[in-house]
């Protein structure tokens, strides 16, 4: 598919493969020996030091969103008795607007996903405090879409469609992070995580006041602007030259493929994470941090644009996951984003020479209750709230924590958040010598028979230590 929508997917595909941002297990918060609490707080330590398994010491999988693969692909209303295909997409013109658009979001409709993988990491005691060294690798991504466009697709009325703001975004990157944290008194104990960040890549694709009108019939006018920001070392857009539709007017250039020609470091930057723990008395204990509040500097900024604000785009139709006759969803995919890329037209304006952007900031905030009475069992209360612009949320979790063993620990866990209510939990096995942990902060529900989460909510981590 030679549209720049495809080459989009594309890059974030390869972001995401070059490396394994800052999502931790929310629901191991309150878990006192898991290993790697120190991702969730700077300031919380633990009993035992330890060394992560290379590659396999933490590795964190998160996806979230208000929208997913059953709100897009539903079962075929025609099927059987006139089609033999059983699903379909929302556009179907036999499936009613009311249930084509009743399961998307009146507001934005966001996926986010965030994958982190600990390369090399390991705690221990010395110094006066608990230390911390890792290496880690990590990536993000983001999809803002509003209600409108959905509702557009649909083409439920002869209208105007104010569409408003279409955001992706995708970035991937590795950091070095060494970090402290040592008791202040009986009550106070502090932490801190210094962190050398090596950018690999960045993909920002904005669509800003976008609208519909309808100028003819089955003919729309979109007007908007659209803009496509890529730092990636090697990365070039590939474009075409077009004659216009009026015979006579020439010709102009448009992207239409990128190019990568080998891959390296992109930029360097810097953060912190920052955090403390205070112990009211035996039973109450308060907490909070702040991570991943720093920058990259990237050394270029592949941007392009539509020059031309105004497009005619002729409609959606149906598109279903198989033809009658055959014919694949690529193939029609195709051919809309063909439609689509006349919709953008964005134009090469070469490299800008650099860029400063934020990683995503992530605030915690935590109390925990142990039982008087049995003190193996406390119940934790989190705030965590993600500062990332369009991709922003705050989830509220309660968590029940269980530590019946010395070396046997976890909890299950229950959580709101701007995309859904989800029920977590964690097991940390950590006796003499080993540690190994798994938890979920949502668990695993339907999926397709592609194992594509249907509600687009899903959650995993896991790792392996030796510890002493």
């Amino acid at each position: 598919m030679k549209t720049i929508y495809r080459n989009i997917l594309t890059a974030v595909i390869v972001m995401i493969g070059c490396s394994a941002a800052a999502q931790t297990l929310n629901s191991a918060y309150f878990t006192n020996d898991y290993k790697f609490r120190h991702t969730l707080n700077p300031a919380l330590g633990n009993e035992q030091n330890y060394f992560s398994i290379p590659a396999m010491g933490n590795i964190n999988i998160k996806l979230n969103g208000n929208f997913g693969y059953q709100d897009v692909i539903m079962h075929n209303p025609m099927y059987p008795s006139q089609s033999n295909k059983k699903m379909t997409t929302f556009m179907n013109p036999y499936i009613s607007a009311e249930d084509a658009l009743s399961g998307f979001s009146t507001g934005n409709n966001r996926i986010t996903g965030d994958v982190s993988l600990a390369i090399l990491s390991a705690g221990f005691k010395a110094w006066g405090g608990y230390n911390t060294i890792e290496i880690n690798s990590k990536s993000s991504l983001g999809m803002s879409l509003p209600y409108e466009l959905f509702e557009f697709a649909k083409n439920t009325g002869n209208k105007t469609y104010n569409i408003g703001d279409i955001n992706a975004h995708a970035q991937s990157y590795a950091e070095i992070a060494l970090g402290h944290s040592r008791q202040i008194n009986d009550k106070l104990r502090l932490g801190a995580k210094l962190k050398v960040l090596v950018g690999l890549a960045r993909a920002d694709v904005k669509m800003k006041n976008m609208k519909a009108d309808l100028a003819a019939e089955d003919k729309w006018t979109i007007t908007g602007e659209a803009t496509a920001d890529v730092s990636m070392k090697g990365f070039s857009y590939v474009s075409e030259e077009k004659e216009y539709n009026i015979e006579g007017s020439g010709t102009y250039e448009r992207v239409n493929d990128v190019d990568l020609d080998g891959f390296g470091v992109g930029g360097f930057g810097m953060a912190i994470d920052l955090g403390g723990v205070y112990e009211i008395n035996d039973d109450w204990t308060v907490s909070a941090s702040v991570l991943d509040l720093g920058f990259i500097n990237w050394t270029n900024d592949m941007a392009a644009e539509n020059r031309s604000k105004s497009f005619i785009f002729n409609g959606f139709h149906d598109v279903s996951v198989t033809s009658d006759r055959g014919e694949e969803i690529d193939t029609k995919v195709d051919r809309y984003g063909d439609q689509l890329a006349d919709f953008a037209n964005l134009t090469d304006l070469g490299d800008k020479g650099g860029r400063t952007t934020g990683i995503g900031a992530t605030i915690n905030v935590g109390a925990e209750y142990t039982l008087p009475v049995y003190r193996k069992v406390s119940f934790g209360a989190l705030c965590t709230s993600r500062i990332k612009g369009a991709y922003s949320w705050t989830e509220g979790r309660l968590s029940a924590n269980y530590a019946p063993l010395s070396w046997l620990d976890g909890g299950v866990s229950f959580a709101v958040n701007c995309f859904t209510t989800s029920m977590g939990w964690v097991l940390n096995l950590h006796p003499k010598g080993y540690n190994l942990f798994i938890g979920m902060d949502h668990i695993l529900g339907k999926t397709s028979k592609e194992m594509i989460p249907l509600s687009s909510n899903a959650s995993l981590t896991l790792g392996m230590s030796v510890v002493w």
